[in-house]
């Protein structure tokens, strides 16, 4: 939102920082590259990918993911960070820490009209990632219609990345909100979701996987689950969106939502929340307060997963909103499991899922977890990815059946063994249980054919706590 980019300390005295001069039509721009006086040129990338961050900084954790999947883990690529305001470079002192990292070249745009600066768009199309800053993405809306927006466009498509932090966290959402009418509280949305507060701008940009959705930043600190809660409505109401859903995404400052190619979301930081609204309110209109039964409301927790490609129908909670007051606390919920078969509930598992790179991804489904699945062929391996927070604990129990002998493995990222169960005998039933000692991350629960094989199905039961 309307915050102040800060100074920070100037980059290692190995990173080449260069202020130049702008073109006399567009003398708002301050352009400041550090690093290589060059860009990089190769004939394809490995995007694309994206972060989505709760306040304004660049959080490592997600860019140097992001930097690692662009460039396929090797060579190296060029970030340009685009900001409305502020001085100094403290995204690309950040960035030019990463590995992976040619150039960073930060881009000061003071009006609209700087959208068609030559040099700028120069930058954007050379780079494979942009970021966008912290400020007020008021002015970041006004870039619509200028070539900036396409530039843009022009890197992801190439298999590059982008995201931004606070105001650049809402304009890398489908639907923006912009604040040009002042930044509406949780309160005065509720109140009246058509207030002068509630400013929108539609067609900015459009990621793959991110569709119908609306952004909102420093989500629980500054209380606006009440106001996306609106945000959600108003798309509905005013036909925004596709297929009758409006999703809005709420990451904390401090959080992260690192967005891979495929549409999987990872959470790093601080908590999100992924809000559902889908049907149309009961009470939208100007100057009345709104009325919404049942919106589902997914908690993200650090180290969780969403699949925006393959979006679930279960694992949220419930709130409705009656006459601008909400039904209970929004930031919390029991959680609902049972969705009709809708998913969630069950998963069956999905061939080919006989590695790693390819484990079917459980962790944004609601826990407990019923699995199940067949080892149809003598050494058959099947492996499923979870998402697992620092001092959580995961039980997998598998009921084997008597036409093979199964063995149970979690495995580490990289493929270690963190736990075990190997009984003997065809048949003979499976279980373990760990306790995540260190950070949040990723965690592989594998079932392997020991000995025989068939089509009859196992069921594990997977809990998280």
């Amino acid at each position: 939102m309307r915050t102040v980019r800060m100074l920070m300390a100037a980059a290692a005295a190995t990173v080449l920082s260069v202020p130049l001069a702008a073109a006399p039509a567009y003398a708002g721009v301050t352009r400041t590259r550090a690093g290589s006086a060059s860009d990089v040129t190769r004939a394809s990338w490995s995007g694309p990918a994206f972060t989505m961050n709760g306040s304004g900084a660049v959080v490592t954790a997600t860019m140097s993911r992001a930097v690692d999947a662009i460039r396929g883990g090797t060579g190296a690529l060029d970030v340009v960070v685009l900001a409305g305001s502020g001085t100094g470079t403290p995204e690309c002192d950040v960035v030019m820490t990463l590995p992976g990292v040619n150039s960073c070249t930060t881009d000061v745009l003071t009006r609209a009209a700087d959208g068609d600066d030559p040099q700028v768009n120069t930058d954007i199309r050379r780079a494979e990632f942009v970021y966008f800053a912290g400020g007020d993405q008021c002015r970041y809306v006004a870039w619509k219609g200028t070539a900036l927006a396409a530039s843009v466009a022009s890197v992801v498509a190439k298999g590059g990345g982008a995201g931004g932090g606070s105001a650049g966290l809402h304009v890398n959402s489908d639907i923006v909100y912009d604040a040009c009418g002042g930044s509406a509280t949780s309160a005065t949305a509720l109140a009246d979701p058509y207030g002068p507060d509630m400013t929108f701008t539609y067609g900015l940009f459009r990621w793959p996987n991110y569709q119908d959705t609306i952004n909102d930043s420093h989500f629980v600190t500054r209380d606006r689950m009440g106001r996306t809660l609106a945000f959600v409505a108003r798309a509905l109401q005013d036909g925004r969106t596709s297929g009758g859903r409006a999703w809005g995404v709420g990451i904390e400052q401090g959080g992260s939502l690192y967005l891979d190619r495929a549409g999987v979301g990872t959470l790093f930081g601080q908590n999100a929340y992924v809000v559902l609204g889908d049907h149309v309110p009961e009470r939208a209109r100007a100057g009345q307060s709104l009325t919404f039964s049942n919106f589902k409301i997914w908690k993200l927790t650090p180290g969780s997963s969403f699949d925006f490609a393959h979006r679930p129908s279960c694992g949220y909670y419930l709130r409705s909103v009656t006459a601008g007051v909400p039904s209970g606390d929004l930031y919390d919920g029991p959680v609902v499991t049972d969705c009709g078969g809708g998913g969630g509930a069950t998963f069956t598992e999905a061939e080919p899922n006989d590695s790693r790179s390819a484990a079917n991804d459980i962790g944004a489904l609601a826990h407990p977890l019923t699995v199940t699945g067949s080892l149809g062929v003598s050494g058959d391996r099947d492996y499923f990815r979870e998402s697992l927070a620092a001092g959580a604990t995961l039980t997998v129990s598998c009921a084997v059946p008597d036409a093979y002998d199964g063995d149970l493995y979690l495995l580490g990222p990289t493929g270690s063994t963190l736990a075990r169960s190997v009984n003997d005998g065809a048949g003979a039933d499976e279980s373990l249980t760990y306790t995540n000692g260190g950070s949040a991350g990723t965690v592989f629960a594998e079932l392997e054919a020991y000995s025989g094989s068939g089509t009859a199905a196992y069921t594990c039961t997977v809990t998280r706590r």
